[in-house]
Parts: C-alpha cells; structure tokens; sequence
C-alpha cells in the first residue's frame, strides 16, 4: 500500500531505509521525547524495521521526489496497542526526523492515515497520546481535531526505564467528517 499527499508518500517500510532510519532516529531530540532511546548504530535500525515497523499500516514517511524514509507514521490495531482492544477502534503513533520538524509534514502525514482509518479500516474512534513535556506531539494532535481523554501520571517507559506523565487524546469519525 502506497499512499500519496500534496507533499509525501507513504510506504511500506524497507530494510534498504535502515541507514537513512539511523540517521534521524540516533538525533537526542527526536526518540527520548517519544520514549524510545536514540538508535546506536545502522544495525539496531535495521533490526527495528524488521520487528517493530512491520504492522499492516506502518508508513517510512517520505518527500515526494525522494524515496529516503525521513519518519514513520502508524495505525496501531487492534493486538498491537494498549490503548484499546476493540477492533474498530486503533492508535496513531508518528514521528519525523528533526530536519523536517516545522514544515507541516506530519499533519499531512497523519490525516492521510486518519482518513484511511476512518473510511477504508472501519474505525469509529483513533487514539493517540504523547508524554508530558512533547509540546510539538500535542500541537500535532490539536491541529488534528484530537480531544482530550484523560492523563495518567504514572506512565511506565519501559525503553527508557522511567515513568512519565502521559496524555491520552481521541478522534472518533463523526468528529472527524466534522473537521
């Protein structure tokens, strides 16, 4: 699956995007924010895209004209997040190398997925969260029509060994056909 915006392409994450995945994912300011560590070398990457970004609906974000894998954006289903079990509902996670923070692409990103969630996927409800203190997480969920849900301050990060304060926001589809 393959999909396009004014500005991206979405697809199917590659073993072959490994050094590019390392180049933005090892930067201090883009992994402990959304709780994960910075990656340490060209392997962990490669490891990463063959166990972790190998859901149904994980996207390498990239520049139309480019074929480089600068983000990721994911509907997370049902079995692969905690922040539900229903089948019709699921969580968007994302996130983008620091080189292209600014520039609206993960907006654009995530409303293609939330698009494809709510009218091809049968989802009635997209969860998303984000940790205390990730302000830009939070400004792309309000740019998304994102409401809040609740926040829980005892929030384990296992990657990470810490426990933070984290934010739980939804999107149901009648919210989403109003935006």
């Amino acid at each position: 699956m393959i999909l396009e915006t004014n500005r991206l392409i979405l697809r199917t994450w590659r073993e072959s995007d490994a050094e590019s995945l390392f180049e933005y994912a090892s930067d201090i300011d883009v992994g402990p924010i959304a709780g994960w560590p910075p990656h340490k070398s060209v392997e962990e990457s490669l490891n990463v895209i063959r166990t972790v970004f190998t859901g149904a609906e994980c996207y390498a974000i990239c520049e139309k004209g480019s074929d480089r894998a600068i983000g990721a954006v994911e509907l997370k289903l049902n079995g692969h997040t905690d922040m539900t079990e229903r089948d019709d509902e699921c969580e968007l996670g994302y996130w983008l190398g620091k080189p292209f923070w600014g520039r609206g692409y993960m907006p654009e990103a995530a409303r293609a997925l939330l698009r494809r969630g709510f009218e091809e996927l049968g989802m009635k409800c997209i969860w998303c969260g984000y940790y205390e203190g990730n302000t830009k997480s939070r400004r792309v969920q309000e740019k998304l029509g994102f409401c809040y849900h609740h926040s829980c301050d005892d929030v384990e990060v296992p990657l990470l060994n810490e426990v933070r304060i984290g934010h739980t926001n939804f999107l149901t589809k009648e919210q989403w056909e109003k935006i």
